[in-house]
């Protein structure tokens, strides 16, 4: 635990991690590792992280929210809450690239199968370099950027998912073939290559069905924009730099002791879905972790993006006044102006969350890896917080 929050405090990956602690005896004393002891290797630290799961980290996070209250008198009396978009570890996806990523990926994978089972290597024949040839053809119509180039490019794209078809059903012939020679030594592998190289088909195929969709002009919907991580999700949050972004929607919650300017607080545990939801939609899992630690707080502020029945609904017996910007707004002009800045503030906090402590980009692949990750920024910022003179 001592390791992941000295990770996500510095930003180092994890080979880099364990070299740093492994030099400096006052990263060993914090991490709690003699002198003598060996630092743990790096390939430990990623599979203990995936092992915890978020639900422990959540649990810790809970724990020390808890402690603050008992031993530094912490007494939450205020909250804002807001959501932000937490991008996946994928680069920008288009259908044509997808489709090149998956002949390469069911190319690779069908070599190691066949390896394993004693068959043919190019049991699923390896398109990279027809795909690269189709790849710099459609690059050269882009730039034309004409009517004709248009119909070109979808021309071009089709070719791509035809030619990924083709790999598919190589790929789910030597998995057939896999599962039935798994026999005695070794089948328990042989059967767990063939699930993956099935698993990754499955979602070669949904590449194709984006492509014969795009080439029909048809509407497509839950679209796939990452083989490696297939529950990330474009989303569009109406920014200027980045109107689409691809990953997960967060939802952060802060209590502070008062709403002063700068206050600061801790936070709790995020919420988050696949797709891109609403912000009442993930705000009762955000009201849960308020329940589950017995907080009632004075006021709540949100911003305009919560609608009037479902906040108060959901945060209903929590809180004696909640603000909503531009909907809801209870008090003196004073009263309603204080609110107004310290909502405000939760923007400058998800800013910081994301350059000091790794929650710009989920580096854990999957909607189980994101929520792990999340956990360990927010548990990283809260121990700072912890540490800090006074919350009072």
């Amino acid at each position: 635990m001592r390791l992941m929050v000295v990770k996500h405090r510095s930003g180092w990956g994890y080979e880099t991690l364990m070299r740093e602690v492994s030099d400096s005896i006052h990263l060993r004393r914090f991490c709690r590792i003699g002198m003598t002891d060996r630092v743990p290797d790096e390939s430990t630290v990623r599979k203990l992280t995936r092992r915890l799961g978020a639900e422990v980290v959540h649990q810790i996070t809970h724990e020390l929210i808890s402690k603050a209250r008992r031993e530094k008198r912490f007494r939450p009396r205020a909250a804002r809450i807001d959501s932000t978009v937490v991008e996946a570890d994928v680069k920008y996806p288009t259908d044509s690239g997808l489709a090149d990523a998956g002949v390469r990926a069911l190319a690779r994978e069908g070599r190691k199968l066949a390896a394993r089972i004693g068959g043919k290597r190019n049991t699923v024949r390896d398109r990279s370099r027809s795909m690269g040839r189709k790849l710099r053809a459609l690059t050269r119509s882009i730039r034309r950027r004409s009517g004709e180039a248009r119909t070109e490019v979808l021309k071009l794209t089709g070719e791509t998912g035809t030619l990924l078809k083709q790999s598919i059903k190589e790929a789910r012939k030597l998995a057939a073939t896999a599962r039935s020679r798994a026999r005695r030594r070794g089948a328990r592998v042989k059967l767990k290559a063939a699930q993956a190289l099935e698993e990754l088909a499955d979602r070669c195929e949904k590449v194709t069905e984006q492509i014969t969709k795009r080439v029909n002009g048809e509407k497509i919907t839950d679209r796939l924009v990452s083989l490696w991580d297939p529950d990330a999700r474009p989303i569009r949050k109406g920014k200027l730099g980045k109107p689409t972004e691809f990953g997960y929607v967060d939802q952060l919650c802060e209590i502070t002791p008062n709403t002063k300017k700068g206050a600061r607080g801790f936070i709790l545990p995020p919420t988050s879905r696949i797709g891109n939801l609403a912000e009442d939609t993930l705000l009762p899992d955000t009201a849960q972790h308020l329940r589950n630690l017995d907080i009632k707080l004075k006021e709540i502020m949100v911003d305009r993006a919560f609608t009037t029945t479902a906040t108060n609904s959901a945060l209903e017996n929590l809180a004696d006044t909640v603000h909503i910007a531009g909907r809801q707004e209870p008090g003196s002009t004073r009263t309603r102006r204080r609110r107004r800045r310290y909502r405000t503030g939760m923007e400058g906090r998800v800013s910081h969350l994301k350059r000091r402590y790794g929650l710009d980009r989920s580096r854990l692949k999957g909607n189980e890896g994101h929520q792990i990750w999340d956990g360990w920024a927010t548990l990283t910022y809260n121990t700072d917080t912890y540490t800090a003179t006074s919350l009072g």
